[in-house]
C-alpha cells in the first residue's frame, strides 16, 4: 500500500509541472489508461488475500481519486489562466487620451446654421423640420407650380422610384416644410425651415447636389413687404454684421407675388446675391386653407452653405464635403 502513495505522488507531481492544457491532456493516458501504474495496480489485487485484498482496494482507490481530483484542479486553473491571457491579448485600450490634440467641433455649415436659427429664434420664431422624401404636391404643386409649369424644370429634381413616375422625390428646397406647417397650424405663424434638399447640380465651387437651405414663413394679418425688407436686413446685420448693407430686386417665384431676390454689400462695396423672398401667394394660402382675406405673409429662403462662404470668408463650396481636416479645424 506505501507504493500506492508513491505513485499517486509522482503522479501529482507531473500533474504540477504541467504548464498548459495540451501538456496536462498529454499525461491523462499515462495517469489513468489501461497501462497507467495505478492501473496496473489494480489488476495485481487478485494476488492477495481477502482480506487484504479490501484494504488495498480501498487504499489503491483513493490514491487514484486524489489523482483525479488534483488533475481536475490544474486543468481548471490552467484554462482560466489561458483565457485570461487571450482576453488581455485582445483587450481594446480605452484609456482617455489627454494629450494636445485638440477636441472636435461642430462642422462649419452646422455652426452657421446654429447661428441662424439662434437669430431667429431671438426674433420670435421656432424651427420647423419635415421629410427629405417628399410628393410632388408639398414639393411643388401646392406652392402653385403646376406639372406644366416652365419653373418646375428649373430645380434640377432628383426622382425617388416610388409610386407613380415623378411623384416622390428628395425635395428640391424647404418649402414643403411650410405647406406641412400651414396645413396642420393655425395662424399665426412665424417659422424657419432648415434642412438639407437636393438637386442634379454638378458640384463646382458654388454648387453642390445636396446642400443645406433655410427659409422662412411668416403668416399673419396686416403683414407686408416692409416687414419682409426689414426682417432681412435684421437677420443680415445680426449674422455678419452692422456693416452688411441689404436691397431688394424684383423677380419671380411662383409661390410668392410680388416676388423679389435679396442682396447683401460687403466691405468692399459688391453686391452679392443672397436669396429669393416675397409676398406668400393667394393660390398657396388657400391651398393650405388659409384666407388671404384675412391673412398674409411673406418667405424667404437661401443657401445655409452659400451664407457660411461669405461667413467665414472661404471660395470653394466643396471644400466644407471634402472633409480635409486642415481645412475643417480652422473654424
Amino acid at each position: 500500500m506505501s507504493s500506492y502513495d508513491d505513485l499517486a505522488s509522482q503522479a501529482l507531481a507531473e500533474i504540477e509541472q504541467a504548464d498548459g492544457i495540451d501538456a496536462l491532456d498529454a499525461l491523462r493516458p499515462g495517469l489513468f489508461g489501461k497501462k497507467a501504474a495505478l492501473t496496473e495496480a489494480k489488476k495485481s489485487l487478485g494476488q492477495l488475500d481477502p482480506e487484504q485484498r479490501k484494504e488495498a482496494g480501498q487504499a489503491l482507490n483513493a490514491a487514484r481519486q486524489q489523482v483525479e481530483v488534483a488533475f481536475e484542479t490544474r486543468r481548471g486553473a490552467l484554462a482560466a489562466s489561458a483565457r485570461t491571457e487571450a482576453l488581455e491579448a485582445e483587450r481594446m485600450d480605452l484609456t482617455e487620451y489627454l494629450g494636445s490634440a485638440s477636441p472636435g467641433h461642430a462642422h462649419i455649415v452646422t455652426q452657421t446654421r446654429d447661428r441662424l436659427e439662434d437669430i431667429f429664434i431671438g426674433m420670435g420664431y421656432s424651427v420647423a423640420e419635415g421629410p427629405e422624401v417628399e410628393s410632388a404636391w408639398y414639393n411643388f404643386e401646392a406652392l402653385n407650380i403646376p406639372e406644366w409649369h416652365p419653373a418646375r424644370g428649373s430645380f434640377d429634381t432628383i426622382f425617388v422610384n416610388l409610386g407613380e413616375p415623378e411623384e416622390v422625390m428628395l425635395r428640391s428646397h424647404t418649402s414643403p416644410v411650410q405647406i406641412r406647417t400651414m396645413e396642420n397650424q393655425e395662424p399665426p405663424i412665424y417659422i424657419v425651415c432648415p434642412g438639407r434638399v437636393y438637386r442634379t447640380d454638378t458640384a463646382d465651387a458654388t454648387h453642390l447636389p445636396a446642400f443645406n437651405q433655410i427659409e422662412g414663413l411668416v403668416v399673419d394679418k396686416d403683414i407686408t413687404l416692409g416687414d419682409l425688407a426689414g426682417t432681412i436686413n435684421q437677420f443680415v446685420k445680426a449674422l455678419l454684421g452692422d456693416d452688411i448693407e441689404t436691397r431688394l430686386r424684383p423677380s419671380y417665384f411662383p409661390f410668392t407675388e410680388p416676388s423679389a431676390e435679396f442682396d447683401i454689400r460687403g466691405l468692399d462695396g459688391s453686391w452679392l446675391e443672397l436669396g429669393g423672398c416675397g409676398m406668400v401667394h393667394p393660390y398657396t394660402l388657400r391651398a393650405c386653407g388659409i384666407d388671404p382675406e384675412v391673412w398674409q405673409g411673406f418667405a424667404f429662403g437661401f443657401g445655409i452653405d452659400r451664407l457660411a462662404v461669405m461667413r467665414y470668408q472661404t471660395d470653394d463650396l466643396r471644400e466644407f464635403v471634402n472633409n480635409d481636416i486642415r481645412f475643417l479645424k480652422q473654424f
